[in-house]
């Protein structure tokens, strides 16, 4: 077991620490890396949307629709509410003909700062679509039309296609969901809590379904080429999760949730991981994926490059002075 934080310096001195619970696996649900927080229960939020579009795949809502692999990509995301998010999902409102205010997501202003700035610097106000939950919504619509469930209530525990996203993970779990571990997400739909352990495995069977060797094989690889061959889509530009994978180079699927849960899948070296930063603090989630990605070999050394070309260990302030550091114990 590792004992893992992040500290942030001041001229050689600790400033600010996040503790965080990690557990990376082989395919096998064999531990790499364990903190020892395995049997915690954590809510993993956004990461776990991948999981809740595989009924929408199911539906044939893509066919029926039409839709591209853009839009599947944002069937996943947390997406930023940049320009080129709001054209796929006004043109996803589009092909099913309804109101965007059939979307019971509520509304937040666009996560990407200029994207965010452009929108009120035009005297426009954000709608739904700039939800970053929007894409997950409309999965779900689209698959209650194609299969004539009531699009209303579609975000009721009890509503059919709920309970079809309830059936999903507790297949890639093999494990019963109590009602006592239901909860709801900051965009009014159904959220699970879990054993760290457990999303681990739902994670190396998302890896086996991928390759052949677990159920929903169609569906998960429709999900995860769409996502890999458009990463933007998933979050956006300044987005980690997008940017992991534009490095990656379609070898790694990766999500991040609120409260500093990120998820990860390795397709080539068969490995999954879980992050968890116990404060919720997400500013951590970097560093501590730089150095596990470093010591796993999951990027080589061009690749750590990249990335530490984004996230800089060297803190500096607003005249550039380099005034401080960020260091990980792994």
């Amino acid at each position: 077991m590792v004992s893992t934080s992040t500290h942030f310096y001041r001229s050689g001195t600790i400033e600010s620490s996040h503790s965080i619970k990690i557990l990376v696996t082989d395919i096998n649900n064999k531990p790499l890396i364990n903190s020892g927080n395995k049997n915690d229960l954590i809510y993993p939020r956004s990461s776990i949307k991948i999981f809740q579009a595989i009924p929408f795949i199911r539906s044939n809502a893509v066919n029926k629709y039409k839709l591209s692999s853009k839009n599947i990509a944002l069937a996943c995301s947390s997406h930023r509410g940049q320009l080129f998010h709001l054209k796929e999902l006004k043109n996803w409102i589009i092909k099913l003909g309804i109101s965007k205010n059939k979307l019971q997501c509520g509304v937040h202003s666009p996560l990407n700062k200029k994207a965010s700035e452009m929108l009120y610097r035009s005297k426009k106000y954000p709608n739904q679509l700039h939800n970053n939950c929007a894409g997950k919504h409309l999965a779900m619509i689209s698959s209650c039309l194609i299969n004539n469930y009531d699009v209303d209530n579609y975000l009721d525990f009890n509503h059919p296609h709920q309970i079809s996203i309830r059936k999903i993970f507790e297949r890639f779990t093999k494990k019963k969901l109590e009602k006592k571990h239901f909860g709801i997400d900051g965009c009014s739909a159904p959220q699970y809590c879990f054993k760290i352990k457990d999303i681990g495995k739902m994670l190396t069977n998302l890896i086996k379904s991928y390759k052949g060797g677990f159920d929903f094989n169609h569906e998960v690889k429709i999900l995860i080429n769409s996502i890999t061959a458009n990463p933007n889509y998933i979050g956006g530009t300044d987005s980690l999760d997008s940017q992991l994978m534009n490095i990656g180079n379609k070898k790694i699927f990766c999500k991040g949730g609120a409260e500093g849960v990120f998820l990860f899948i390795d397709l080539k070296k068969n490995m999954a991981g879980v992050i968890k930063v116990i404060d919720g603090n997400e500013r951590a989630i970097p560093y501590v994926i730089y150095n596990l990605f470093n010591k796993l070999k999951v990027f080589n050394k061009s690749q750590l490059k990249q990335f530490q070309k984004i996230y800089n260990s060297q803190i500096t302030n607003h005249a550039n002075i380099v005034i401080g550091s960020v260091k990980t114990n792994l």
